[in-house]
């Protein structure tokens, strides 16, 4: 191993600190080292050891992608693994998702991935989407397997959405979050940036923190189907335990459940018949 100090590193620890909102002071204090020693790793005077690069990761809460990223910008190999969801070693976490899709049924669930790809979805997430492809046009492959270009795209949501420049806040605001802490590429930086560029999405949604607006309580999604039918659902995401591996930590399940009577109704309408 190379003794010169990547040039890299101190830039980037200093970009997560900031990010978090961490004086020196406050990070030095969570990693238990003394602020001068943490001023000379961020301006390169000083090499992170493997260890306390590990200990800096913990201390910002990094995600285990980005502790990762940091390690490679100190010059040391990733230590968290990540395991493809169809893996063997992977069966029981891929069972419990399955497990969960399955207790939400006749509501809709979809599990994502970091950058809102379906993954997977149950019989209630099939037949709300079959719902809503019904009497339009096909649109683009991308609207269909992806979730934020779904609400985006002009051709995705826009026109079910009733609440869509909400829900748009909502999710927007929620991306620009998400890219502060995701260095990878075609992450979730490449993601926010490509689907707040479609046309339609207002200049205040583009840049973090320009939408005043206070966030609601839940996301609500008031859907209008082409026939006249309407459903309203909140929103929730759940990730699974303290997973040690990328991909687990990753996953997310999104869940739909109804605001009222009536999309109660709706969505056991859309069950076959026995």
């Amino acid at each position: 191993m190379s003794d010169l100090v990547p040039a890299n590193f101190g830039p980037l620890l200093r970009e997560w600190r900031l990010a978090r909102r961490l004086s020196q002071q406050a990070l030095a204090e969570r990693a238990e080292v003394s602020t001068r020693h943490l001023s000379f790793i961020e301006t390169g005077r000083a090499r992170a050891s493997r260890e306390m690069t590990l200990v800096l990761g913990n201390a910002l809460e990094l995600p285990l992608r980005e502790r990762n990223v940091l390690l490679g910008a100190a010059g040391f190999a990733p230590v968290y693994r990540e395991t493809a969801l169809d893996a063997a070693p992977m069966s029981h976490f891929s069972r419990a998702l399955d497990f969960l899709l399955r207790q939400q049924e006749p509501y809709p669930a979809f599990v994502l991935d970091r950058v809102w790809n379906i993954v997977r979805m149950n019989g209630g997430a099939t037949r709300l989407f079959t719902k809503i492809l019904q009497d339009r046009p096909l649109p683009p492959p991308i609207v269909l397997r992806n979730m934020a270009h779904a609400i985006f795209h002009p051709e995705g949501l826009r026109d079910i959405l009733v609440d869509w420049p909400q829900l748009a806040a909502v999710m927007a605001d929620r991306l620009h979050r998400e890219a502060a802490f995701d260095r990878s590429p075609g992450g979730a930086r490449a993601l926010r940036d490509e689907v707040l560029r479609y046309d339609g999405v207002p200049m205040r949604l583009r840049l973090p923190g320009l939408d005043e607006a206070p966030p609601p309580i839940t996301l609500a999604a008031h859907l209008r189907f082409p026939d006249g039918s309407e459903a309203r659902f909140f929103t929730t995401l759940t990730t699974l335990g303290t997973p040690l591996d990328v991909t687990a930590e990753e996953v997310r399940i999104e869940s739909y459940f109804p605001m009222d009577d009536a999309t109660e109704a709706f969505v056991h309408a859309l069950r076959p018949s026995a």
